[in-house]
C-alpha cells in the first residue's frame, strides 16, 4: 500500500474529497494539520487513516517530526502534497529532506514561485510576457515607467493570489508605495510590470507523470482580482463551457516548459481586451503566472458541475494509477458570484434562490480567509448559454442606487 501524506487536509474545507478519493483507490492517507482532530469534518476523519496534529504548520521542525513519525510507522512515503499555494515551498522542502520523488523539490521553487523567474520559461514556450522591473528606488522605477508608461502594477515577486498588489498611476502613488514598502516590507522583493488591459483566462489541468494532461478545463475572470481585493468589490468568475483552443495550446506549452508532472495546476493568462503595441492585438493570450495547485476555493467543485465529472477522483486516479477512466459528461457554463456584505442589493437572497433554484449548485458563506478575493456570500450556478449566465450575474449583483 502506498503512503500519501496530505498537508493541511482541512483547508479549504472541500479538500477532504481529495483524501476520500485517494483512500478509495487503496492508498494509506495520512494527514498533518494544526486543527484538533475532534474539530475535523466527519467526512475528512473517515478519509484519513491517521492524523497528526501539530501546534503550527508554520513550524518546520514540528511538521518535519510529523513526517518522520509517519515514515517510521508506515515506511517509505510515496507522496506528500497540500494542493495549496501557501505550503508549496514547505512541501518541496519536505520532499527534498525525505527524498520523496513525486513532486517539486527545493531547487524547483524559484521558477514556479517567483514571478520574475517565470518569465524565461514563458518565453521558452513562445508566450508573450509583460515587461518588468525589480522595484528598487524612485529613480530606477521612474526610468522603467518612462519606457512603458503609467499605469504599472506592483506586487510581491513571491506572493500568493492578489495580496499586496497595487496599480500605480502617478508619481505620487509611486512615492506612497515606495514609502509603504520601505516601512512594512523593506527586504521583500517586489516586481513592477507594465499594465495589461485584459481579462484573466485560466488553464486548469491534471497532468500525469509524463507531463501530459489527462483532464483540461478553464475559467474566465472578467473583473480584476486586484480590484476586487483593493476596492472591496463583489467577485465573479466562471468556468467556460468549452476551453478555447489558444488557451489550451498556451497551457500545454507552459506545462512542458515548466516541467510539470503529476500535478493539478491552475495557469493564469491575460486575454487582451485592447491592442497594446508592446504586447500585440486584442484577443491575444499573454502570460500572467503559473500556480502549481488547483484553482482556489470551491473551483474544483465548479469544474465538476461544468463538466459533469469528478476532478477529485481524476486527480486521485492519476496519483494511484497514472491515469483515469472517469467519464466527462455534458458541458455547462458554471458561474460564481460572490456578494460583499453591506452592499444594497436589489434582490434579496430569497428572491435569487427562488428565481434560480433550478440552476443553483452551491450556496454558502465564504470563509474569512478567502473573503477578500471571493466575497462573503457565494452563489454557484450552471447554465447552458452565456446569455443566461450574464442575466444571472446582473440579477445577483444588481444594487439599489
Amino acid at each position: 500500500m502506498k503512503n500519501f501524506i496530505f498537508i493541511s487536509p482541512n483547508f479549504p474545507t472541500n479538500y477532504w474529497q481529495f483524501c476520500h478519493e485517494l483512500q478509495n483507490n487503496g492508498m494509506n492517507v495520512l494527514g498533518i494539520g494544526d486543527q484538533p482532530y475532534d474539530e475535523l469534518m466527519p467526512e475528512l476523519k473517515e478519509s484519513l487513516n491517521e492524523y497528526y496534529k501539530v501546534g503550527s504548520l508554520e513550524n518546520y521542525d514540528e511538521v518535519y517530526r510529523a513526517v518522520a513519525f509517519f515514515a517510521f510507522k508506515y515506511g517509505k512515503i510515496d507522496w506528500l502534497e497540500s494542493n495549496n499555494e501557501y505550503w508549496l515551498e514547505q512541501d518541496a522542502r519536505l520532499r527534498t529532506d525525505f527524498n520523496i520523488t513525486t513532486g517539486f523539490h527545493l531547487e524547483d521553487i524559484p521558477r514556479i514561485k517567483y514571478k520574475s523567474k517565470m518569465k524565461a520559461y514563458y518565453q521558452k514556450a513562445g508566450i508573450t510576457t509583460a515587461r518588468y522591473h525589480m522595484v528598487d528606488n524612485f529613480d530606477g522605477c521612474r526610468k522603467f515607467i518612462d519606457e512603458v508608461g503609467y499605469p504599472v502594477v506592483v506586487k510581491p515577486d513571491n506572493g500568493v493570489g492578489a495580496s499586496d498588489t497595487y496599480k500605480l498611476s502617478t508619481d505620487q502613488e509611486l512615492r506612497d508605495f515606495l514609502a509603504y514598502k520601505s516601512a512594512v516590507h523593506p527586504f521583500a522583493p517586489y516586481i513592477m510590470e507594465e499594465f495589461v488591459h485584459a481579462e484573466v483566462n485560466s488553464y486548469d489541468a491534471i497532468i500525469d507523470a509524463h507531463g501530459n494532461p489527462i483532464f483540461e478545463a478553464g475559467n474566465v475572470t472578467p473583473m480584476s482580482i486586484m480590484d476586487i481585493v483593493n476596492n472591496n468589490d463583489n467577485s465573479i468568475y466562471y468556468i467556460v463551457k468549452d476551453l478555447p483552443d489558444d488557451t489550451r495550446a498556451a497551457g500545454r506549452a507552459a506545462v512542458k516548459s515548466f516541467g510539470v508532472k503529476s500535478r493539478f495546476i491552475h495557469f493564469e493568462f491575460f486575454r487582451m481586451t485592447e491592442d497594446q503595441p508592446s504586447m500585440g492585438e486584442k484577443g491575444k493570450i499573454v502570460a500572467l503566472e503559473v500556480n502549481m495547485r488547483p484553482c482556489g476555493g470551491f473551483t474544483p467543485d465548479m469544474i465538476n458541475f461544468s463538466r459533469s465529472t469528478n476532478v477529485y477522483k481524476i486527480w486521485a486516479d492519476m496519483v494511484a494509477f497514472g491515469g483515469t477512466d472517469m467519464p466527462v459528461g455534458e458541458h455547462f457554463y458554471c458561474a460564481y458570484a460572490g456578494r460583499r456584505d453591506g452592499k444594497p442589493f436589489l434582490y434579496s437572497h430569497e428572491q435569487i434562490m427562488q428565481k434560480y433554484q433550478g440552476h443553483m449548485r452551491m450556496v454558502d458563506r465564504i470563509p474569512d480567509a478567502l473573503a477578500d478575493a471571493m466575497g462573503n456570500q457565494m452563489y454557484v450556478a450552471t447554465f447552458s448559454t452565456e446569455e443566461e449566465m450574464n442575466q444571472f450575474y446582473q440579477d445577483v449583483l444588481a444594487c439599489n442606487g
